[in-house]
């Protein structure tokens, strides 16, 4: 049974590499040492022996159980680490920071399809891998159900069981990755016990009963607006096609409705050439717009006919 991040070796060739996909039951990716990823059936492979293979439940539940002079009842969290050797693979480490033994399961769920993943027990002040999945396929991942039974031989009262389901998304990711100690990694840490946060009574009713003349503060914008991706967002390389022309065309339509507030006498749109898709969208937009006196490609010596000028009507 091959798993993601396995070292493999091709029977019929002299090549060797890194379980980085899982395309079909019978047939996975493998990123070979030239870092080409290459479809190979897996009656094809065979396990390279002297690599050692991701940690599993079995063995990272014998770690040594810290007590702690104070019982924690949360710190239940899900660390995303990169694969050492095939990066685009990443591993899920659930950490049990809490003092509860947690019975947890996990079941993924692709369009209706659920998938038994997981299922063991976490002793408190541990941790367990749990899952492991290609981050260039962040958008066809399924749904991660996790449920966990809270367990201690402590004078508690019984807490409601952990019941979440996750959908993950660019922005998961798109933060800078931290030190975890727990697992001596950077890796991507997310909290899924995190406390349901109070609301302020006083904040709430101050928010229903503002004045009616009070408005948001609009910032007036540059006289140049890049609609680049990666200058709008930092996790631009997760995201699909149809993900960047919505963000894009959204800053663009929050940028244009800024300039009419202060009445700016013009604007420059800089949304490059690529395959023209965002440049007609803008285009469309401004030719229907009645704040819109006219419109042309801008500066060309500079950026060709990869930006547009606005004209506003006085």
């Amino acid at each position: 049974m091959f798993k993601l991040g396995d070292f493999v070796r091709f029977v019929d060739e002299k090549r060797e590499g890194y379980v980085t996909r899982v395309i079909d039951a019978q047939t996975l990716g493998v990123t070979d040492t030239d870092g080409f990823e290459i479809p190979v059936a897996i009656s094809n492979l065979t396990h390279v022996h002297g690599h050692t293979s991701a940690p599993t439940a079995q063995n990272t539940n014998k770690q040594a159980i810290i007590v702690d002079d104070e019982f924690k009842e949360n710190g239940i969290f899900l660390a995303v680490a990169e694969d050492s050797k095939a990066n685009s693979v990443v591993h899920f480490t659930l950490i049990n920071n809490t003092s509860y033994q947690l019975l947890l399961s996990l079941k993924t769920d692709k369009k209706g399809i659920y998938k038994g993943e997981f299922a063991s027990v976490i002793q408190a002040k541990t941790n367990t891998q749990i899952y492991s999945a290609n981050l260039s396929d962040l958008e066809i991942w399924p749904e991660f159900i996790f449920q966990a039974l809270y367990f201690t031989t402590a004078n508690l009262k019984p807490i409601a069981p952990l019941n979440l389901t996750k959908k993950f998304k660019a922005k998961d990711f798109s933060g800078s990755k931290k030190q975890v100690p727990e697992i001596n990694k950077y890796a991507w840490l997310i909290q899924l016990d995190e406390p349901v946060p109070l609301i302020d009574a006083q904040k709430l009713k101050e928010s229903l009963f503002r004045g009616e003349n009070e408005k948001p503060k609009v910032l007036k914008p540059a006289t140049e607006i890049d609609l680049h991706i990666e200058k709008l967002r930092n996790d631009h390389l997760f995201l699909s096609q149809s993900e960047i022309i919505d963000i894009q065309l959204a800053y663009f339509q929050q940028m244009l409705d800024a300039a009419i507030v202060h009445q700016m006498p013009s604007i420059i749109f800089i949304h490059g050439v690529g395959n023209g898709t965002l440049r007609h969208h803008i285009h469309k937009t401004i030719s229907k717009h009645p704040q819109v006196k006219t419109f042309m490609d801008a500066r060309k010596e500079k950026f060709g006919f990869g930006a547009t000028e606005v004209i506003f009507k006085v």
